[in-house]
């Protein structure tokens, strides 16, 4: 069986105050953190016996995973399983790096976000640079708010030029037409990002080839959809694997609609859908002048 998996364990700290974001400088207690640290590691635990499966498996949590120790060993542990074709995390990239030298770079990937304002732009961007000298394959991106935009395109002038920047839009924002052109001269592919999907009834991988995994096992169709398909652990999910269309009225997430089997994503991102990059990166083009801060 091929699968991919999003996995969401209950670690919901962060060492990041983004204000659009409801975990900002949340901490976790000691028995918060050990109780997420068991989970991974019977998640981690669990893929390696999977030895008749082909997994895929995207790290998605509410907090910063990689400033975590067991976060990094599971990555590191994941990368060398000949039955894990893809491993991957979102993270701030607020962690060391040299951890990366352990690692299968073969198989592991990053989805890094910048976040203006909470780290120094010349910090991340030499972890980004640090990352390319080490030739791990890696997306990097900025959530599209105007404020963000002028440092954004510091960024992407800086990036090498295979280094895709992906811009997401902002939770519940409205884009006129020039302003999202903005936004597309950095990102080609933020008109798939710009405005939410009527997915209800559409076909969608999630529920037969896509799961959702949470810290105790439970299996759903995607982290939006709260029915239960079953268990991970006792393996009852996969009998309920099957086609189904999406039971959600909109979707506005890319990690879920890149699954909607009526958008050309997983063409787009072929090779690069749970890291966030394309199979072949965008031009970029010409940048238009900069709206004035509100």
């Amino acid at each position: 069986m091929d699968l991919t998996i999003l996995y969401r364990g209950p670690l919901a700290s962060c060492d990041y105050d983004c204000p659009y974001c409801p975990f900002a400088k949340r901490r976790d207690s000691g028995e918060q953190l050990r109780a997420d640290r068991a989970a991974l590691e019977r998640f981690t635990a669990w893929a390696a016996q999977q030895t008749g499966d082909r997994l895929s498996v995207l790290f998605t949590p509410w907090g910063e995973g990689l400033v975590r120790s067991w976060y990094r060993r599971a990555l590191t542990e994941l990368s060398h399983l000949p039955q894990v074709r893809r491993v991957a995390i979102q993270t701030n990239l607020s962690c060391r790096t040299d951890w990366l030298t352990d690692a299968n770079l073969d198989t592991l990937a990053l989805w890094c976000t910048f976040h203006p304002g909470q780290t120094p732009y010349d910090r991340f961007l030499a972890k980004c640079r640090d990352l390319h000298a080490r030739g791990v394959r890696h997306s990097v991106g900025v959530v599209g708010f105007p404020e963000h935009l002028e440092e954004a395109r510091r960024l992407r002038a800086a990036l090498p030029d295979e280094v895709y920047l992906w811009v997401n839009a902002a939770e519940g924002r409205t884009y006129a037409d020039e302003e999202a052109a903005r936004w597309t001269d950095l990102d080609p592919l933020f008109p798939y990002s710009r405005d939410p999907y009527r997915s209800a009834g559409l076909p969608c991988r999630t529920g037969a080839s896509v799961i959702s995994v949470d810290g105790e096992g439970t299996v759903r169709r995607c982290h939006f959809v709260p029915a239960s398909l079953g268990n991970l652990y006792d393996g009852s999910y996969r009998a309920a694997l099957k086609p189904r269309p999406c039971p959600l009225a909109v979707c506005d997430c890319h990690i879920g609609y890149v699954h909607l089997e009526t958008l050309p994503l997983y063409d787009t991102y072929a090779g690069g859908v749970l890291e966030r990059i394309p199979a072949v990166v965008p031009p970029q083009r010409p940048l238009l002048p900069l709206l004035p801060t509100r």
